[in-house]
């Protein structure tokens, strides 16, 4: 305790009386403590008081003026962090409706962490994705002034969509690509588990969504340009200049893709800080490109059938 205090020049020191060190190293030390009584022997500490050691918090934190707790706990491996934190405020309110788990007033609990970010980010993603898409759509309408056309190469989009949640879901399969290749196990190699929708994912899809069209404005702006200098009379004239139009730029489109899967590789098979953060990325971009080629016979296919209609209607 502090008896009293020195005065250095313009310095205070508290000046405290302690008992000696090597009398109280241990509980059991303290028991032996000797106290004076009034009238009487000396009587040792541990025949007034019940001595025993706790461990107690290394620091007392507060928050809004509350004491508060933290109980750390992290997810197991294919499971996702929404989901294991809906199903733990599941399962305590469960027990507090049984009766099983009782709050005392004045005490509350919360999850925090990375549970919010994962929150936060789902309400950013719900405006960003659908605006980007429409930010896509208007570029390809003021590249060929036409909504038909501009919604011919945005089917490049949904098929790119599909192709990347069917490379999460093959991630997922113990059998997919499991062979050894040279030696190394192709699911080892390219690290494959079961992946969750995390922002990195969406992140992904987004990049993919930029990338998927680009086949398929290759096609349509030469199909455009076909048709604007040769008119098609009839029905054979259209196919004729589709498959034309179609033959000379799917070269083209096999190299933007190509480039694009070939630079993904590196990504795919990359270790250490923050490929946890790029595979994922990487996957929906990967598997969408793949499957995105089918777009180099979607696009022809439906501006054929555009042309024709036209044509009918030309006719009639």
């Amino acid at each position: 305790m502090v008896l009293t205090q020195t005065v250095e020049g313009r310095e205070r020191y508290g000046v405290r009386v302690r008992y000696p060190r090597e009398l109280r190293a241990n509980p059991t030390d303290l028991k032996q403590i000797y106290v004076p009584v009034e009238k009487g022997s000396p009587v040792p500490l541990s025949e007034l008081a019940t001595i025993k050691y706790e461990q107690g918090p290394q620091v007392i934190k507060s928050e809004d003026t509350f004491l508060v707790g933290y109980v750390l706990f992290d997810k197991m491996d294919g499971f996702a962090e929404v989901s294991v934190v809906e199903n733990a405020q599941a399962l305590i309110q469960e027990k507090i409706d049984n009766g099983e788990l009782v709050v005392p007033k004045g005490i509350n609990y919360q999850f925090t962490g990375t549970y919010e970010n994962q929150l936060r980010a789902e309400k950013t993603l719900s405006v960003v994705v659908p605006l980007a898409l429409a930010i896509i759509f208007l570029i390809l309408y003021f590249q060929f002034r036409s909504v038909g056309t501009s919604l011919m190469v945005f089917t490049g989009i949904a098929v790119a969509f599909a192709g990347g949640f069917l490379m999460i879901w093959l991630y997922g399969q113990d059998w997919f690509l499991n062979f050894n290749f040279f030696g190394e196990n192709l699911r080892d190699l390219f690290q494959m588990h079961p992946i969750n929708l995390s922002v990195a994912v969406w992140v992904g899809f987004i990049a993919l969504f930029g990338i998927a069209t680009d086949d398929g404005v290759v096609m349509a702006t030469y199909l455009t340009q076909t048709f604007n200098r040769n008119t098609p009379d009839n029905k054979k004239e259209v196919r004729t200049s589709v498959v034309e139009a179609g033959e000379k730029r799917i070269r083209p489109c096999l190299m933007t893709t190509a480039t694009t899967i070939l630079a993904l590789l590196p990504v795919l098979t990359s270790t250490g800080r923050g490929s946890d953060i790029m595979i994922p990325m990487a996957i929906p971009s990967f598997g969408g490109m793949l499957i995105a080629l089918i777009t180099l016979f979607v696009v022809p296919v439906l501006y054929s059938w555009k042309a024709e209609v036209q044509l009918k209607r030309t006719v009639k």
